[in-house]
């Protein structure tokens, strides 16, 4: 007798997730890095809370979404029933939307703009806390895409720091689909250094391995693990 359809997807989610992490490990290793340095962010974008708790049974707690308004729509229950999560916003943050992404988000890591800085800025003295931070740089420069120019990234953090007083840890990229990924990640890292930035946001279901070996502390992967809705 076959498992019902439910029970084989959780399985299905369940034996990609353990071969996501196991490739997580190979390439640590092979990269001569410790065991755990890097952070699997699990992308539940456009998945209910059906599907996101199995993935949470097995221990994962680090998930990225990309709107404000689906997160708040599962998430809520979900850390009831699962402390510890800690909740990653990957998509675009439009100005109207930070109290709510504050609020519910434990790490935003599209900062790509001098107004979303300015409404952060503005938030965080309302609040006296903000989330975690990460600037997006538009490595490839393209027109269609979120991110400061690597040129501009210097100053833009300087003035995260000096002008606005923002938390920024890390940097985050998504390459050119078009394009190797490997010098879109090697630019990342390069900009975090000479800014003294520890965190990495690079790497997806298709190119992690490769961001790992570029230094990566955060890999988000969701097809791999979910599968394709």
């Amino acid at each position: 007798m076959s498992e019902p359809a439910s029970e084989a997807s959780s399985a299905a989610v369940l034996h990609r997730l353990a071969a996501v992490r196991e490739a997580i490990h190979k390439a640590e290793e092979a990269a001569d890095r410790p065991d755990g340095s890097v952070q699997l962010v699990a992308v539940s974008k456009t998945f209910g809370a059906d599907d996101i708790v199995p993935v949470l049974e097995a221990g994962q707690r680090v998930f990225g979404e990309n709107r404000v308004q689906e997160a708040m729509g599962k998430w809520p229950g979900l850390r009831e029933r699962f402390p510890g999560v800690e909740l990653h916003l990957i998509g675009p943050l439009q100005t109207n939307k930070v109290r709510e992404a504050v609020a519910h988000f434990d790490v935003i890591e599209t900062l790509d703009r001098e107004s979303l800085a300015i409404a952060l800025a503005t938030e965080r003295a309302k609040r006296g806390k903000m989330a975690r931070l990460l600037v997006q740089v538009n490595t490839g420069e393209e027109a269609q895409k979120a991110g400061i120019a690597p040129l501009d990234a210097d100053a833009f953090l300087a003035a995260c720091r000096d002008r606005w007083e923002l938390p920024v840890e890390g940097l985050m990229c998504i390459p050119p689909a078009d394009e190797p990924p490997s010098p879109h990640f090697a630019l990342l890292a390069t900009i975090a250094r000479r800014n003294g930035l520890s965190l990495l946001s690079m790497g997806m279901s298709a190119d992690f391995e490769a961001a790992i070996q570029l230094g990566a502390t955060h890999v988000r992967v969701g097809s791999a693990i979910f599968g394709h809705r």
